[in-house]
């Protein structure tokens, strides 16, 4: 049974062509001034967003040492903080990311597989109704952009069909409306987190 068993598990393996990941973790933004800003703290800051990744993978080629993979990660943070020396700016706002990659891991067939993932989509971001202090956002309007994701990491088999994974992304977009002017038309928004892979 057990010769049979260690047989069939290559197959086995082999078959499981789709996966889906959760992560949790955090976004840092820098933080950027105001340009001719001569008032006290006229930098806006950015708070450190819990967030939460949803991702559906398909392998698409190799097998064992190398493998490429087809997958779609959807970034929520559902609650960006900011600071500025003004009620100006809306209290947070709420961004989403998607962003289809391809995905390389190397040593798949080991405990752990670091990988490299690329891909671009686009980003959603939408400002809060309440300014920081208090009191309505003259501007409420939701705006859209695009996004290009670059991203590494690493896979740690723990059973054959789970992995725990840890990660670093970086989702390069516009800028949020956020009532001021920065000088800036595009922003880092750097994830880090980790999180659990069941593949099937």
């Amino acid at each position: 049974m057990l010769v049979s068993l260690a047989f069939l598990s290559p197959s086995s393996v082999a078959q499981q062509k789709n996966e889906i990941s959760g992560v949790l973790g955090r976004t840092f933004i820098s933080d950027q001034s105001v340009p001719g800003a001569t008032f006290f703290d006229h930098v806006v800051h950015f708070g450190k967003g819990v967030t939460v990744e949803a991702s559906y993978g398909r392998h698409l080629a190799g097998h064992r040492h190398n493998t490429l993979t087809f997958e779609v990660p959807l970034l929520i943070n559902p609650d960006e903080d900011l600071g500025f020396g003004q009620n100006v700016v809306p209290e947070d706002y709420r961004s989403y990311f998607l962003t289809p990659s391809l995905r390389a891991n190397f040593l798949a067939d080991t405990v752990i597989s670091p990988w490299v993932s690329l891909g671009g989509g686009f980003a959603y971001f939408s400002p809060s109704s309440s300014l920081l202090f208090g009191g309505p956002s003259p501007k409420t309007t939701a705006n859209d952009t695009g996004a290009l994701q670059v991203g590494g990491g690493m896979d740690v088999r723990v059973w054959s069909r789970f992995r725990v994974r840890a990660e670093f992304r970086d989702y390069y977009t516009g800028v949020p409306e956020l009532n001021v002017s920065t000088g800036k038309s595009h922003q880092h928004n750097y994830f880090v987190g980790v999180g659990g892979v069941w593949r099937f």
